[in-house]
């Protein structure tokens, strides 16, 4: 495969049902998408690991867009990736938690922060929207 081919872009969408059994099925899609060998099998694996964790947030601390689904949204361009995930908003906008060792829960925005180059938060219209940047900076510094 030519230098060329491997290193142009795509983007994927998907709407997933608002629900926590969303978690398994946007894994499955994301490596099954990236997992081609177009992009390091390492950032494919954050991919995976951060699209997971912010949809889960998404569902768990967010609300549904108006037709009842969070929306994915992943663009490559190897060996980088962007992933966004969208939801209806919520009071609060999502920041990491402090480090505790004996809570349940509450890592999920360490754990993306901890994998990705960059990422961030957008509210417009009362969605929210977290994204993220791995294997190197992201098209929004630009």
């Amino acid at each position: 495969m030519s230098e060329k081919r491997k290193s142009e872009p795509w983007v994927r969408t998907v709407r997933l049902p608002w629900t926590i059994d969303s978690v398994p099925r946007v894994r499955e899609e994301i490596v099954g998408d990236l997992g081609d060998g177009k992009l390091p099998s390492k950032v494919v694996e954050e991919a995976e690991t951060v699209v997971a964790e912010l949809v889960a947030n998404a569902i768990l601390h967010g609300r549904p867009l108006p037709d009842g689904t969070v929306r994915v949204r992943w663009r490559a361009r190897p060996p980088r990736v962007e992933i966004e995930v969208t939801d209806g908003g919520s009071e609060k906008q999502p920041k990491p938690k402090p480090q505790s060792d004996w809570a349940p829960s509450g890592r999920g925005l360490r754990i993306v922060r901890s994998l990705a180059f960059e990422w961030g938060v957008n509210d417009d219209d009362g969605h929210t929207m977290v994204w993220a940047a791995l294997g190197g900076a992201s098209r929004r510094r630009i």
